[in-house]
């Protein structure tokens, strides 16, 4: 367990010994203050600023565009990088099993994911004191906002951890994880415009964008909490899997 962690706190602190992170969190920043400064305005309008919390947390382009562009600059260098620069050997020598390895790392990514998340937590107050009497924040719906944001990362992140070990190339790692990525949020789109009915009712099952708009409304469905975990634990599993197979081509 010591060694465990102190693999998980290497990856941690590695984000921060990387410029890479600080342009992510610049960027990301920049995204979620433009779509805060455009939502505000709905505020003038004589939205609640509740609506605004929704917008703003799964309902805005500006969100899906800051979940694609992040996940992929996370995960992109933790095998890649280890490959590229040959220190992923004696990782894997180290007394750790494959499995604590992956969920060493993984639980890395997923905690800077988390803050890079805690500055919008900043937003709700705002809007407390710009919004209009009688128009209060919707905190049951904040919270369920982050689980969803949460459970969807969690999610995203297995799936560029498993692209980041598939190559040595951070670069491909990227557009890999990016490119499954737009493949699943547009698939998010399945239950508006499928004809048949099972396979909107699949849609809807699987769609991480009406997921999110039922997070962010304050509706906790027990079936995409299951998709999420189940899907993460599958990814995290075949990237485990994926390490095994450097050894047997060793």
């Amino acid at each position: 367990m010591r060694v465990f962690l102190t693999l998980m706190r290497r990856e941690w602190m590695s984000f921060f010994l990387s410029p890479v992170a600080y342009v992510i969190f610049v960027l990301f920043l920049i995204l979620m203050g433009l779509s805060f400064s455009m939502l505000i305005g709905l505020l003038s309008e004589g939205s609640q600023s509740g609506s605004v919390m929704r917008q703003l947390l799964g309902e805005s382009l500006f969100f899906w565009l800051a979940m694609l562009m992040a996940i992929p600059a996370i995960t992109m260098r933790q095998f890649a990088e280890e490959k590229n620069i040959g220190t992923i050997e004696s990782l894997m020598t180290a007394p750790l099993t494959d499995g604590q390895v992956v969920l060493a790392k993984f639980c890395g990514g997923l905690g800077f994911f988390a803050l890079l998340w805690l500055p919008t937590m900043a937003y709700a107050v705002l809007l407390a004191q710009v919004s209009p009497a009688g128009a209060p924040i919707d905190h049951t719906a904040m919270i369920t906002s982050y689980l969803g944001i949460l459970l969807i990362g969690a999610f995203y992140l297995s799936i560029g951890l498993l692209a980041s070990s598939l190559t040595r190339n951070q670069a491909i790692a990227a557009v890999i994880t990016f490119v499954v990525l737009c493949g699943f949020f547009f698939w998010g789109f399945v239950p508006y415009y499928a004809r048949g009915a099972t396979l909107q009712e699949i849609g809807r099952y699987t769609s991480a964008v009406v997921h999110m708009m039922e997070f962010s409304r304050g509706v906790i469905d027990t079936r995409p909490i299951v998709f999420y975990l189940a899907g993460t634990a599958w990814t995290l599993f075949m990237t485990m899997k994926v390490l095994e197979s450097r050894k047997w081509r060793a």
